[in-house]
């Protein structure tokens, strides 16, 4: 049996010695002073021994007896005695040595001058090489940290069991809710971190990939929802009777002229208000809508097409969820409720609030979730109401029908109109209508340590908010949207921002959003066929719907999206950890919400198609407040099949979440942005695991 080969290990091969042998042997040297001679000759302080460079130097004279400095009488003698052997060795070393600083120092010089004279471009390509020397440490000093923790560190994440296939963090609190009670306080938001669940939430069995938007805004996969016929079929509101129900899909008919049931209702609002149609709603400075209990989105999907941004909240569902279904179709929504505390949004949002059936009794808490939804509209804004509650006829609904209406008086709210069950409040625009209410009438004033502009599920007040606030300005004097979008001075001035920050921004974002197109194209369409010389395909407009974006700053990837007419809606995040802009971003006329994410976010699970986060990464591990392992986990269950993530952060951070990928089974790609930046995009893909049938 052959022996393995040892690298560095002669292996027993005898190495022949060239002639050498012959010079040793041609000495008349007895063997005490040859025996003297190794002795010596092992003794020397060198690293190196000098025989076989000395003879190649000093040619056959190096063989003499008179060699390495070895006299007749058997004593060495003076190493530096001029003449000798050795004297003349150590004049050549000397002589090597210091050639060999003559030729540093003038390598040096040159090299000095020759830096002085390259262009930047060419110091740009030595920066890139160091930094690249650098990016190149730091990733073998993580991939050695990462091996040194040992195998349980790099294990592939779990897989969650079927009972969470809609798990929602927060929300499942008790069995009382899998079990039908409908008691506000079991459905309120309460989060802790022992709620997270550290594994992969599988979707399930029959789970499909959503239609293409628009298709899929009326028709949307029955296995990807958790809701039965009977729920569909059996409900009592407006849009729920307008599905249809078939083996595998749910059909939405409100876009069809045929059963139009929204259409009218839509054009009957805007009549009440004292427009033509509800396409006029731009011009009315309506931009931006609340729909509270939205049913399954019809309300906003109808109102798409006039370019109305509708966001759809409603109360954790275990089962037949409104904001599941509306954000399957492609639609804003998220988990809300006006139960105890104040929603995150900031005062003056939105430009309507809409509540058909909505479910909330607005006459109950002496009226604070009235208060709030004041808080949360804009000077002159509207409030829609459409409830059977206005046209009661008993005493207790008469009774209850009367306090909304004197309530909403002391709100400053002015009755515009009442149709059958609808009614339309317009709140005021002039500060002065509160102080010309009667003595003790209605809610008094927030004051400036109570009315902030980071209500992250506060406790209800008791005050009317927004008045202090440099905000309050009525839709009727604002831009017109999508001018809106860009802001004048004016408003810019109230964030402390100029003109040319917004510009710059918007102009970066829409730079970038150009390059993750032309990314993203290639590793879609990776398995297309293309000949040498072509163009990468370009991915379809509508290739992504719903978008996460986790830090939205100012937001310009919302703007940047828009303005290169992609038909995607953008969920705008703020993180609480950092500088609160989400006043600004619903100026613009956007959507967004505050958020800690150490909490889950308040949707369901597969719910976006794309998640977006430029420097959270930077931003939350200065904080160290969760893992981001907690983050990317988070991430997993909102990101539906085969969605997508972009991180775009520093190098080290980057190289820091490249093994957080592995362990969620993500297709990550690590791309460089610019030559000379300091950034990294890291993109993956999460693939379609199926759950296997029971």
């Amino acid at each position: 049996m052959s022996r393995p080969l040892q690298r560095g290990v002669s292996g027993g091969v005898r190495v022949p010695e060239s002639g050498h042998d012959d010079l040793w042997d041609s000495q008349s040297k007895d063997k005490t002073e040859k025996e003297d001679l190794d002795t010596r000759g092992s003794s020397d302080h060198s690293p190196f021994t000098l025989r076989f460079p000395l003879r190649v130097l000093l040619g056959n004279n190096s063989d003499s007896k008179y060699g390495n400095g070895i006299a007749e009488n058997g004593f060495a003698s003076d190493p530096f005695m001029v003449g000798t052997p050795r004297s003349r060795l150590k004049l050549m070393l000397l002589s090597l040595k210091f050639s060999l600083v003559f030729i540093v120092v003038l390598a040096l010089t040159g090299s000095f001058w020759w830096t002085l004279s390259i262009s930047s471009s060419s110091r740009g390509q030595i920066y890139h090489g160091y930094r690249r020397l650098q990016e190149k440490l730091v990733s073998d000093i993580l991939d050695i940290s990462e091996f040194s923790r040992g195998p349980l560190r790099l294990k592939e994440s779990e897989f969650c069991s079927e009972e969470f296939e809609n798990f929602v963090p927060c929300y499942n609190i008790s069995e009382d809710v899998e079990l039908g009670v409908s008691d506000n306080n079991e459905v309120d938001r309460q989060c802790s971190h022992e709620l997270r669940q550290n594994c992969l939430v599988l979707p399930p069995v029959n789970y499909k990939i959503p239609l293409r938007w628009p298709t899929g805004k009326d028709v949307i996969w029955v296995a990807n929802v958790k809701i039965s016929a009977q729920e569909v079929l059996s409900s009592g509101s407006l849009t729920k009777r307008m599905m249809m129900l078939d083996e595998e899909q749910i059909s939405f008919r409100s876009a069809s002229h045929m059963f139009d049931g929204i259409e009218d209702y839509s054009h009957q609002i805007a009549e009440m208000i004292g427009l033509r149609n509800e396409s006029y709603f731009i011009q009315a400075g309506v931009r931006t809508i609340l729909d509270i209990g939205c049913g399954y989105g019809s309300f906003g999907a109808h109102l798409f097409d006039s370019q109305l941004l509708t966001m759809c909240i409603a109360n954790y569902e275990p089962s037949g969820s409104q904001v599941q279904l509306t954000l399957e179709r492609g639609l804003p929504a998220m988990i809300a409720s006006f139960t105890s505390k104040q929603l995150p949004y900031p005062s003056l949002s939105f430009d309507m609030l809409h509540c058909a059936r909505c479910g909330i009794d607005w006459d109950q808490k002496d009226g604070l979730l009235l208060i709030e939804a004041d808080r949360l509209l804009k000077p002159g804004g509207y409030f829609v109401w459409t409830s059977p509650l206005t046209n009661a006829r008993n005493k207790e609904n008469q009774k209850r029908w009367k306090f909304m209406q004197d309530f909403t008086l002391t709100l400053c709210w002015e009755l515009l109109s009442q149709q059958d069950e609808t009614v339309v409040w317009k709140k005021t625009s002039k500060k002065s209508c509160y102080a010309s209410r009667k003595s003790g009438s209605g809610p008094s004033l927030c004051g400036r340590g109570i009315d902030v502009e980071t209500p992250y599920y506060r406790e209800l007040q008791n005050c009317i908010g927004g008045i202090q606030s440099s905000r309050w300005v009525p839709i009727e004097k604002r831009e017109r949207w999508p001018s809106r979008a860009n802001l004048n001075n004016n408003n810019l001035a109230i964030y402390g921002l100029q003109p040319d920050e917004l510009t710059e921004d918007s102009d970066s974002w829409k730079t970038a959003v150009q390059n993750y197109w032309s990314l993203m194209s290639p590793l879609i369409f990776s398995d297309h066929p293309k000949r040498p010389g072509d163009e990468d395909p370009s991915p379809p407009y509508n290739m992504f719907r719903n978008v996460l974006d986790m830090n939205a700053h100012f937001g310009g990837f919302n703007s940047a999206l828009l303005q290169a007419r992609k038909s995607a809606w953008v969920m705008n995040v703020v993180p609480i950890s950092g500088p609160n802009y989400l006043p600004l971003i619903q100026d613009r006329g956007f959507v967004g919400v505050l958020h800690d994410w150490c909490e889950a976010f308040p949707t369901y699970p597969r719910t976006y198609d794309l998640v977006h986060a430029a420097g959270l990464l930077s931003l939350e591990t200065e904080q160290h407040r969760c893992s981001m392992l907690d983050l990317f986990i988070e991430i997993d269950r909102i990101l539906r099949p085969e969605g997508w993530v972009i991180i775009r952060d520093t190098v080290p951070l980057i190289e820091s979440a490249r093994p957080l990928t592995a362990q969620l089974k993500w297709d990550a790609r690590v791309i460089e942005i610019e030559s000379d930046s300091d950034q990294r995009l890291l993109i993956c893909q999460k693939p379609f695991f199926k759950r296997q049938a029971s």
